[in-house]
């Protein structure tokens, strides 16, 4: 069917328009900073997905990391709602048998929460080579300090309803 269609079609009409590809000469990388004190866990891990991937840019190309760095501060303080501080859990495996441990969401946030909000981001990405590489630009601190002030992050802008 597509070769009728394109033979009864003028010449030049398939050729009009192309369709714009992103290389890594093109991509252009800003530094972002998120306050989470205070955010909602999910609302904000979805915000963050999106920027690390590139979806906010007109460049965006889905096989090309165009994606900016994103650094989060104030983990400590994220909120979730209901009772998920209590009944959301966290497993992981040793490899041997027996080996499944699980922590609480409020057991993970007095040990690690920059791994909740890391946890989170990566859920919200694909699973392949690239979104392991555009993980690698989420920069996570428990605490409001960080040392990416050379790069003169610029606060994000999150969107709400």
């Amino acid at each position: 069917m597509l070769g009728t269609r394109r033979a009864a079609c003028p010449r030049g009409l398939f050729d009009a328009m192309k369709t714009y590809v992103a290389n890594a000469n093109d991509r252009e990388r800003n530094w972002l900073i998120v306050d989470a004190s205070g955010q909602t866990l999910g609302r904000l891990a979805t915000q963050i997905a999106d920027v690390l991937r590139g979806k906010r840019k007109p460049v965006y190309t889905p096989h090309v990391d165009t994606g900016d760095f994103v650094v989060v501060i104030n983990a400590e303080k994220i909120a979730v709602t209901g009772n998920k501080r209590a009944d959301k859990r966290y497993y992981r495996h040793s490899g041997y048998p027996g080996g499944l441990k699980s922590r609480t969401l409020d057991e993970m946030l007095t040990r690690r929460p920059e791994e909740v909000i890391r946890l989170a981001v990566k859920g919200m990405l694909p699973r392949n080579r690239l979104a392991r590489k555009q993980l690698t630009k989420l920069k996570i601190y428990a605490g409001p300090e960080h040392p990416h002030v050379a790069q003169k992050p610029q606060p994000m802008e999150l969107l709400s309803k």
